[in-house]
């Protein structure tokens, strides 16, 4: 049955699953413990520790995870003000698609098939879960690494209550050249594999509230109105990356947000037109306000 699921996975242009195992997860559980310790805690993140190392919690019966990674690498462009992940249509819209045909299709082929999905929302930390089932391997910016499309890629998960075999990590990390490390604009990555994501620019463009001055000076010097993918395009393992596989990933596309424009649409307008697009989650709002930081 597993040859069967990947073998599927890869006609809807999937090439990277794994099954991980269902835990619970004691080394992850010291890794949270300690980063809250340390203040590297954002407020996004599931609260509950328990429910972020153990998959029994969100699923009773569960018996396997299936992990999938979905490169959206379509091109480098020179004039964007956003991060490659938000250029097609919002990924968490793609990804829970075709895991919904993977999950139909395991229905159809498997009696009484239980399943939930997650993608980018869920209690479980999926950058680990990419990590145990081998479907990639860690760089030092905490991002998930494969050989083929780089860490350029969105991951999504299910929860099944089939006892698929699992799959073993991957034995290799990135080179470690230190490069994301100096090129970071909120020296947000320490070099030991752990990251402080208050200093992220990515989730400074995403953080509600006045933001401090040394914060604005991050948009100035780092124009971007949404995400940051400074680290990732500075990153060797993603210089010579294949562009994306899948079709969604390359169609109707927006590279840049103008100021002009988003100042003049009503908030109604802005959901209209940009609802479906994974920068809008936060609002008119706060793009209008990263916008006015970037043009003072």
């Amino acid at each position: 049955m597993k040859k069967k699921l990947k073998d599927f996975c890869k006609s809807l242009g999937i090439e990277n699953v794994g099954i991980a195992h269902i835990g619970p997860y004691k080394e992850l559980e010291e890794i949270l413990k300690d980063r809250i310790n340390k203040g590297y805690y954002t407020g996004l993140e599931e609260e509950d520790i328990k429910k972020r190392v153990d998959p029994r919690i969100t699923m009773e019966n569960v018996k396997s995870i299936i992990v999938c990674l979905f490169p959206y690498f379509s091109g480098n462009v020179k004039k964007t003000n956003i991060s490659k992940y938000t250029y097609s249509i919002d990924y968490h819209i793609i990804v829970k698609n075709k895991l919904e045909n993977i999950c139909s299709y395991l229905k159809d082929n498997i009696n009484d098939f239980e399943y939930k999905i997650f993608v980018d929302t869920g209690p479980l930390v999926d950058r680990y879960l990419a990590k145990i089932s081998g479907v990639g391997y860690f760089g030092i910016n905490n991002n998930i690494i494969t050989d083929k499309y780089g860490s350029y890629v969105s991951i999504g998960y299910i929860l099944s209550n089939y006892p698929f075999e699992i799959d073993k990590p991957i034995d290799k990390t990135c080179i470690k050249c230190g490069l994301c490390i100096k090129k970071c604009p909120g020296g947000a990555i320490l070099g030991n594999f752990e990251i402080n994501p208050n200093k992220c620019l990515s989730f400074v463009t995403q953080k509600k509230g006045e933001l401090s001055q040394e914060e604005k000076e991050m948009f100035i010097k780092n124009p971007s109105v949404f995400g940051c993918d400074i680290c990732q395009d500075v990153c060797p393992h993603n210089k010579r990356v294949e562009v994306t596989n899948i079709e969604e990933f390359k169609n109707d596309l927006i590279y840049k947000l103008e100021y002009e424009e988003i100042k003049n649409i009503s908030n109604r307008e802005f959901k209209r037109r940009y609802g479906n697009r994974a920068f809008s989650w936060r609002g008119k709002s706060i793009i209008l306000r990263n916008l006015e930081i970037i043009n003072s």
